[in-house]
């Protein structure tokens, strides 16, 4: 809307411009009139379009020198009224412009701005991306650690389990000890003698006595231990 203004507006200059020019038999007044009426559609549209807020000494000046185009005219100051008519278009003319200028800074700042945010936005999902990556490593690394500490104390428990199993079976087949003591008593002043033989399981001992009377006295003490399990 305000390039359409704008273009408008330079087209208003133009026709202005050439009705100033026009031919010297061409009524003096209706030039003035003319270009009054041309600064003042001017300076009306640059107020339409906020030029009053936006840029207001420009405005200002545009419409103090249109009110001196009018008092000239008024006054019989043809050409002055001509001048001041001109002075107040391109001072509107300058308004719209600025106008335009800022609108157009405006918008490119916009767009600066989305494309930033818009960047920002990307980089902050391609962080939380790469965040949840990390994690997703992590938990996969503790996994695979907490499944290696479980096989090894399987295999630690089996190992237990195969010890256990071998020591028992070496604690069925271990021998039996036996100790047997022999004592043998004479009444006649002959020494007492004592022997002691210690024999294993499934061991077989044969051991001669010496020759006793009938006043001696035998006694036989057998022991069986078993070795610890």
């Amino acid at each position: 809307m305000l390039r359409k203004t704008l273009f408008a507006s330079l087209l208003a200059s133009s026709a202005l411009a050439l009705s100033v020019a026009g031919p010297a038999v061409a009524d003096k007044k209706d030039r003035a009139q003319e270009a009054i009426a041309a600064a003042e559609a001017k300076v009306r549209t640059a107020e339409s379009l906020g030029a009053g807020v936006e840029v207001p000494v420009a405005t200002a000046q545009a419409r103090a020198a249109l009110a001196r185009a009018h008092e000239d005219l008024a006054s019989g100051r043809k050409s002055i009224a001509i001048e001041n008519a001109i002075q107040a278009s391109a001072l509107a003319d300058t308004a719209i412009g600025e106008l335009q200028r800022r609108k157009d800074a405006s918008v490119q700042a916009a767009r600066d701005a989305a494309r930033e945010e818009a960047q920002a936005s990307a980089a902050a999902a391609d962080a939380s991306v790469a965040a949840a990556q990390d994690r997703a490593i992590s938990a996969e690394q503790q996994a695979a650690d907490a499944k290696l500490r479980a096989e090894a104390a399987e295999q630690a428990a089996a190992r237990s389990a195969v010890d256990a199993a071998a020591a028992r079976a070496a604690a069925a087949q271990a021998p039996t000890q036996v100790e047997t003591t022999v004592t043998t008593e004479r009444r006649a002043a002959a020494p007492r003698t004592t022997s002691k033989a210690r024999v294993t399981k499934r061991t077989t001992t044969t051991r001669t006595a010496p020759v006793t009377t009938g006043t001696d006295q035998v006694t036989t003490t057998t022991t069986v231990t078993q070795p610890p399990r």
